[in-house]
C-alpha cells in the first residue's frame, strides 16, 4: 500500500477517487507542528533560556524549537499507524513554500523507514495527479529554508516588538512584520484625510441633442488656459498647485458664462478627432487580483474569497459520486498558463465564438520578481465546464467566484476589443475669448474579449460630427441643438479610505507580503481591533493609531515599506539559494557593523525613552489647554492638560478620529464632569442616580461605581442624549427589565427590557425584539407571549466578527441566541460569562473558550462540506454588446449568467476551509 498525505480531508477525498486500491490517502490537517503558541507549550528543557519565549535560539544559528500541538497529536498517530502498513510514502502537499514546509515537517515527525517521494500538482484532476506520480522529486530544501526563515523572522519581529506595545500602550497587543506595515498604510491614509483642506471650483456643462442622441460637453478651457480638476489643488492647503497654468472660475463667473454663451448661439464645432483603438484583455487572476476583483464585484473579503476558492480547488461534487477540482491552485503570483491550458482555451474560443475571436495564444509577463508561490495563474481546470453547466452543483458564492475565474481566464486568451473613439471640441467666443467645450464618445466596433469578461464603461455615443457644424438653440432648425446649459460646482474630496480590496492592491504594489499573507493580515488587524470596518472602508481605531505612532517614532526602519519589501526579496533569494538564511536572520536580529544595531539592540536602546503614545486633537476652546487622546486599559479617553479630576472623559466607541475634534472632546469632558453630580436618590434603594457617558455610549446608573456592590446600569434608547435625561426618565429606565408575569405554558417568567441592541421581551433566554422603547411600558403578558411564539426555535444574531481561527480558518463570531451571548466557529459554541460584555470579547479569549468547549465536547470534529445549494439569483442579464457569437453558445450563456450574478444579494453562508496556517498568538 502506498500512503499519500495531503493537508485536508476534502483534498484527500477528491484525490482518493483518482487512485486505485493500492493507495491510501490521508490528511495531516494542515501543519502538524509549529513554534509554541503559548508559554505552556514551551518544552521544559529550554524554559530557562533567555530566548525561551520566542522558542528560537538566537545565539546558536537561530535554531527553532518546534512542538506538536494537542490537536495534531491524534492526526500524527493516525498517520503513523497507516505508515506501518505502507511500502511507500508520497507527500502531496501544496506546491508553494508552505506546502513544502508541511512535507518537511511530516518527514521530521513521522521518520518513515520506507521510500519517500514528493509529488505536487497545480490542480486536482486525474491528469495532473497521474503526471505528478510520474514525476516525483525530493523535498526542496531551499524552499523549506525560505519558509522556515519567514516563520522565524515573523516570530523574532512579533515576539520582540509586541512586549514593547504591552508596556507602553496596552496589554494583549501585537506587532507583526506585515500587519504593522498594513496598519501604517491605513493610519497614514487617515492622517492624510485629517490634513486635507477642501477646495471649490466651478465649470459649465452643456447637454446637446442631435440625430436622436443626447450627449454632454464640458467647458475645459478659456483662452489658452484650461479649467482645473481636483488634482490641481494641494490637498493640505486647498490652494491651486500651478495657478499660472489653469484658470479658476467661481460660481458668479460660471453663471456669467452660461448667460453670455446662450446669447451667442449658434456655437461652432471647431475640432473633431476620430480614431480606432484596441482594448486588451487583462491577464488571468493571481491571488491578489482575484481578491480585489471579488471584493469589487461581490463585496467578498479577502478571507471569504480564499475560503470559497479553496472549496473550488479541493473538489466539488458534480453528480454521480464524482468529485472534481474546478480551479487550479489559488495561492499564486504568476500570470502564466500551462501550454495545455493555452491550447484548450484557444480551441474552446474558436469553437464557441468563431475564429475572429482568437488571434493565437497570449503569454503574460509576471510582475513579481520570483513568482514562485505556484507555477500557474488561477484558471478553471477544464474550460469546457462553463459556469452555466456548473451552476447546479455550486452554492451562490461558489458560482460567483467560479464565473469570475472562468470568464477572466478565457477572456485573457481572446482577441482585443476594437473601439471607435471620437473627441469633439465646440467653441463659443465670449468678449473675444474662445471658450471651449469638449465631448468624448465611443462605440464598440468589435467586442472581442468583452463578450465574456469586462465591459466598456462607454462614453456617450456621439452623433456624426464634422468641423464647422453649428449648435443652435432648442427651437432652431440646426441638426445639433443646445438642450441645457448649467453651471456646476465641485468640491475636492479627501483621499478615500482603504477597503480590503484596495489595501491588497497597495500591499502588492509595494511588494509587501506574499499572496498567502494578505487575507490573514487583514483579518488580524481587525481581530486586534486596530481597525474597524464602516461599510467597506477600513478605519483605524485610537489603539491602532497609537501603535503606529509608537512604532513610527522609535522603530520606523522596521515598518518602512521599502525595508519590508527588501526583506521579501531576501526571502526569495534564500529560496533561490543566493542568500544564507542564518546570516540573513543574524543581520536582522543582531545587526552588524554595516547594517546597524539590529532589532534586539534597537529595542534595548529605545525602550527607556518611549513614552505612552498620545494623539493630539487641538486646544480646549475655553481653557486653551492641549487635548489629547490617551489609551486606557479598556477604552480610549480624552485628556485636557495634565488630566486629573474634571479633565478626562471616555470616548464613545462609535466616535472615530475623523469625528473627534477639540470642541467635541471639550463637550465630552464637560458632560463627564457634570455627570458626577447625582440626579437624585432612588426612592426605593436610597442610592444616588447618575446619568453618565461611557465607552459604549450614555447610560443611567443606580449606585456608586467604586462600591463593592456592582451598580445597576441601563443604556439610553436610540436617539436619546444625556441632555434629554432627567431624574424621572432615569428612574423609568432603571425600572427595566419589567416583569410581565409567568408564561402559563412554560412556567417561566416573561420580562421586557432594553439592551444594547434595542428593546426586547425575554423568556428563559429566548429573546424577541420589540418595536419601540415606549412599548416596553405598555406591552402585556399576552402580547409578549405571542411575540415569543413567532420564529420558533433557536435564533442567532451576529454581534461581532473576530476573524478567522488561526488553525482551522473558520470564522469566529460573537453571537446571541436562545441562551444568551456566545462565541462560535460555526461548529463549536462557547457561552460567555454573565458579566462579560460580548462586544469586548477578544480573539484570544474566544479561542480559549472554544478550545475549552471542544475539549468538554470530546474531540473537535472538522466541518464537512455539505451538498452545494443551488443559486437562486434571478437577476436580469445585461447585454454589453450588440455583436453575437455563434448561435447556441454555451459560453455566452455562462458569461451572461455570471454578469447577472454580480447583482444578486451577498451570500451569508460560511464554510470552513480545511487548511491550517501556522499558529501564532503574536505577529
Amino acid at each position: 500500500m502506498k500512503l499519500v498525505v495531503v493537508e485536508s480531508p476534502a483534498k484527500a477525498k477528491t484525490i482518493s477517487r483518482f487512485l486505485g486500491p493500492d493507495y491510501k490517502v490521508a490528511a495531516s490537517y494542515g501543519h502538524i507542528r509549529d513554534l509554541p503558541g503559548s508559554a505552556s507549550e514551551i518544552p521544559k528543557a529550554v524554559k530557562a533560556e533567555k530566548w525561551a519565549r520566542m522558542a528560537v535560539d538566537v545565539d546558536n544559528g537561530f535554531k527553532p524549537i518546534y512542538v506538536v500541538p494537542n490537536d495534531s497529536k491524534k492526526h500524527i498517530k493516525e498517520l503513523k499507524d497507516l505508515l506501518k502498513d505502507a511500502d511507500e510514502l508520497l507527500l502531496a502537499t501544496d506546491e508553494d513554500r508552505e506546502g513544502e514546509s508541511i512535507s518537511w515537517h511530516l518527514l521530521e515527525v513521522l521518520k518513515p523507514k520506507v521510500p519517500v517521494r514528493r509529488i505536487a500538482f497545480h490542480e486536482i484532476t486525474k491528469t495532473a495527479i497521474e503526471q505528478a506520480l510520474s514525476n516525483p522529486r525530493s523535498v526542496d530544501e531551499q524552499l523549506v529554508k525560505a519558509q522556515e526563515s519567514r516563520r522565524i523572522l515573523d516570530r523574532l519581529f512579533g515576539y520582540s516588538l509586541s512586549p514593547v506595545l504591552w508596556k507602553k500602550v496596552r496589554t494583549k497587543l501585537s506587532a507583526g512584520r506585515v500587519q504593522s506595515v498594513a496598519l501604517r498604510l491605513i493610519v497614514e491614509r487617515e492622517e492624510e484625510r485629517q490634513r486635507f483642506k477642501s477646495a471649490t471650483y466651478w465649470d459649465v456643462e452643456a447637454r446637446i441633442a442631435g440625430d436622436g442622441n443626447e450627449f454632454t460637453a464640458k467647458l475645459v478651457s478659456v483662452g489658452e488656459r484650461r479649467l482645473p480638476n481636483g488634482k490641481d489643488f494641494d490637498p493640505e492647503t486647498g490652494e491651486l498647485l500651478a495657478p499660472e497654468k489653469v484658470i479658476q472660475i467661481d460660481q458668479a463667473g460660471a453663471e456669467k458664462i452660461v448667460t453670455d454663451a446662450q446669447k451667442l448661439i449658434p456655437w461652432v464645432v471647431s475640432k473633431v478627432e476620430k480614431k480606432q483603438t484596441k482594448q486588451r484583455p487583462s491577464p488571468p487572476f493571481t491571488t491578489s487580483t482575484l481578491q480585489q476583483a471579488a471584493g469589487n464585484a461581490f463585496g467578498f473579503s479577502p478571507r471569504q474569497t480564499m475560503r470559497v476558492a479553496q472549496e473550488l480547488y479541493e473538489g466539488i461534487d458534480i453528480g454521480n459520486g464524482d468529485r472534481e477540482g474546478l480551479i487550479t491552485y489559488m495561492r499564486t503570483d504568476s500570470f502564466t498558463l500551462s501550454e495545455k491550458a493555452l491550447q484548450e482555451a484557444g480551441a474552446f474560443i474558436k469553437n464557441e465564438f468563431g475564429d475572429q475571436y482568437y488571434d493565437g495564444k497570449r503569454v503574460y509577463k509576471t510582475k513579481s520578481k520570483s513568482a514562485q508561490e505556484a507555477h500557474e495563474a488561477i484558471r478553471p481546470t477544464d474550460f469546457r465546464r462553463t459556469p452555466a453547466q456548473m451552476k447546479r452543483f455550486l452554492d451562490e458564492r461558489e458560482f460567483k467566484l467560479y464565473s469570475l475565474i472562468w470568464n477572466r481566464a478565457l477572456a485573457s486568451q481572446m482577441a482585443d476589443a476594437i473601439l471607435d473613439k471620437t473627441a469633439a471640441e465646440i467653441t463659443v467666443e465670449i468678449d473675444g475669448v474662445p471658450h471651449t467645450f469638449r465631448a468624448n464618445g465611443s462605440m464598440i466596433k468589435f467586442p472581442g474579449y468583452l463578450t465574456v469578461y469586462g465591459g466598456q464603461t462607454a462614453d456617450t455615443v456621439l452623433p456624426d460630427l464634422s468641423e464647422g457644424d453649428k449648435v443652435g438653440a432648442a427651437d432652431s432648425g440646426e441638426r445639433l441643438k443646445l438642450a441645457e446649459l448649467m453651471p456646476l460646482g465641485h468640491e475636492t474630496t479627501p483621499p478615500a479610505r482603504y477597503t480590503e480590496s484596495s489595501l491588497v492592491k497597495r500591499l502588492e504594489e509595494e511588494g509587501i507580503g506574499r499572496p498567502s499573507t494578505y487575507a490573514p493580515t487583514i483579518s488580524t488587524i481587525q481581530a486586534r481591533e486596530y481597525v474597524v470596518k464602516r461599510g467597506s472602508a477600513l478605519i483605524p481605531t485610537y489603539v491602532g493609531m497609537a501603535v503606529v505612532h509608537l512604532l513610527r517614532s522609535h522603530f520606523d526602519h522596521y515598518i518602512d515599506l521599502k525595508f519590508t519589501a527588501r526583506m521579501e526579496d531576501a526571502l526569495d533569494e534564500i529560496a533561490e539559494g543566493e542568500t544564507d538564511w542564518v546570516e540573513f536572520l543574524s543581520k536582522f536580529y543582531h545587526g552588524n557593523g554595516d547594517s546597524g544595531e539590529g532589532l534586539a539592540r534597537k529595542i534595548e536602546e529605545e525602550l527607556p525613552s518611549i513614552e505612552y503614545p498620545e494623539i493630539y486633537l487641538g486646544n480646549d476652546p475655553e481653557t486653551g489647554d492641549k487635548i489629547h487622546v490617551r489609551i486606557g486599559r479598556r477604552s480610549a479617553y480624552v485628556q485636557r492638560g495634565d488630566g486629573g479630576e474634571g479633565n478626562t472623559a471616555s470616548i464613545p466607541m462609535d466616535v472615530f478620529i475623523d469625528e473627534l475634534t477639540a470642541e467635541k472632546a471639550h463637550e465630552f469632558i464637560k458632560v463627564q464632569s457634570k455627570s458626577k453630580e447625582p440626579l437624585g436618590k432612588h426612592p426605593v434603594s436610597g442610592k444616588n442616580v447618575y446619568a453618565l457617558l461611557g465607552p459604549f455610549g450614555p447610560y443611567v446608573q443606580e449606585g456608586e461605581s467604586d462600591s463593592e456592590e456592582k451598580p445597576k446600569r441601563t443604556g439610553l434608547p436610540q436617539g436619546v442624549t444625556l441632555a434629554d435625561v432627567d431624574f424621572e426618565f432615569a428612574l423609568k429606565l432603571l425600572s427595566l427589565p419589567r416583569s410581565l408575569g409567568i408564561d402559563p405554558e412554560t412556567g417561566k417568567e416573561v420580562a421586557a427590557g432594553l439592551g444594547r441592541y434595542g428593546p426586547y421581551v425575554v423568556r428563559g433566554g429566548l429573546y424577541r425584539r420589540v418595536e419601540s422603547f415606549e412599548k416596553l411600558f405598555t406591552i402585556t403578558l399576552e402580547e409578549a407571549i405571542e411575540k415569543l411564539k413567532t420564529a420558533k426555535g433557536r435564533t442567532k444574531e451576529i454581534l461581532k466578527e473576530l476573524g478567522e481561527h488561526p488553525e482551522t480558518k473558520k470564522e469566529i463570531q460573537v453571537a446571541t441566541g436562545r441562551y444568551g451571548p456566545y462565541v462560535t466557529d460555526g461548529k463549536v459554541n462557547a457561552k460567555l460569562a454573565k458579566d462579560k460584555d460580548p462586544m469586548q470579547v477578544t480573539m484570544e479569549e474566544a479561542l480559549a473558550l472554544l478550545a475549552e468547549a471542544a475539549e468538554k465536547k470530546g474531540t473537535r470534529k472538522r466541518t464537512t462540506r455539505k451538498t452545494a445549494a443551488k443559486s437562486s439569483s434571478k437577476a436580469k442579464t445585461t447585454k454589453t454588446t450588440k455583436a453575437k457569437p455563434k448561435a447556441g453558445s454555451k459560453a455566452k450563456t455562462a458569461s451572461k449568467t455570471s454578469k447577472s450574478s454580480t447583482k444578486s444579494s451577498k451570500s451569508s453562508s460560511t464554510k470552513a476551509t480545511s487548511r491550517k496556517s501556522a499558529k501564532s498568538k503574536v505577529g
